[in-house]
């Protein structure tokens, strides 16, 4: 058994919007290194912690957690739409795992994913991939939210399981850290926008295009120093990524929602996936951040970081 994790931010506005020559140059770089990392582990199954921007999964149905043992793209920001390629045995048998470890987990044999998905996916394995994967959404944006210790013990859970597979095993985290893009909040929407929050699936291309639009443009203003939304906070992002890499998972079950908010942004939130990877890993026993990597991405609204790590037994 080993079990390796890396941790990545994702950005709607990677490859759109230009942060200029040097920092991606250096944010390539790093994801060259990542996606070499992965060669040499070599994955037989890769199980992906992600959160959705209310393109998959509505308040129709909002649960804090779902595994997905088949699982379509979305296709939104230029990620490739249609099936992935899901190991419906791995993930049925982690569903089970989950609820006899004392947690509420959803399963669904139909899965939507977007960009919080799909886009770590073809950034590590290149769009049409064909490895065996898992997805697991964790809710990050949908109020209100769970405790952080319920996150820390589902990746527990996971890690458990996984533990016991005699598989190499991938964890991706996908999400954070600190931003806070335009995703609308129920409380505050209008009621054609509530409406599409509650059952927004299958939206027209105008539609979308209008929606991406108004990202793009509120990235370029925030680059521009122009905008409402919270500023990156390097510090919330260097604390998240010290506590993971210390191995002290066990420390993020005091962080509360509101303050993760206060701190680091309304999507935040989504560092979840980072703490539920580091603690299935922790289950192996003591790991090894391979690699560690961090901007303050102004153009992309986002704390963008990555990190990789090991099972010191591999």
């Amino acid at each position: 058994m080993t079990v390796a994790v890396c941790t990545l931010s994702h950005s709607p506005l990677f490859g759109i919007n230009d942060p200029g020559p040097e920092t991606l140059a250096e944010v390539n770089a790093a994801l060259d290194e990542v996606r070499d990392f992965v060669k040499r582990f070599d994955p037989e199954i890769t199980i992906v912690f992600g959160p959705d921007h209310y393109n998959g999964v509505f308040y129709d149905m909002m649960p804090a957690f779902c595994i997905g043992s088949a699982a379509r793209s979305v296709g939104d920001w230029g990620t490739e739409p249609g099936p992935l390629p899901v190991d419906r045995a791995a993930a049925r048998t982690l569903v089970a795992a989950v609820l006899d470890a004392g947690l509420d987990v959803a399963q669904s044999e139909e899965m939507h994913v977007d960009h919080g998905i799909s886009q770590p996916l073809e950034f590590i394995f290149g769009p049409g991939y064909e490895n065996p994967v898992v997805p697991i959404f964790i809710n990050a944006v949908g109020l209100p939210l769970g405790p952080m210790e319920r996150v820390r013990l589902l990746g527990e859970a996971v890690g458990r399981e996984v533990s016991s597979w005699n598989k190499r095993v991938l964890i991706i985290g996908s999400g954070g850290l600190s931003h806070d893009p335009p995703v609308p909040r129920l409380e505050e929407a209008s009621p054609e926008v509530i409406e599409r929050l509650i059952d927004g699936r299958n939206p027209s291309p105008e539609l979308r295009a209008e929606r991406e639009r108004r990202v793009i443009e509120a990235g370029k203003a925030h680059a521009a120093g122009d905008s409402p939304f919270q500023e990156i906070n390097p510090g919330y992002d260097t604390l998240v990524m010290d506590t993971l890499a210390a191995g002290d998972v066990t420390a993020t079950d005091g962080w509360a929602n509101d303050w993760m908010e206060k701190e680091g942004g309304h999507s935040a939130h989504e560092i979840r996936t980072w703490v539920a990877s580091y603690a299935a890993l922790s289950t192996t026993g003591d790991y090894t951040v391979t690699n560690r990597w961090y901007w303050p991405v102004q153009e992309w609204m986002t704390g963008f970081g990555i990190m990789t790590a090991i099972s010191k037994e591999s």
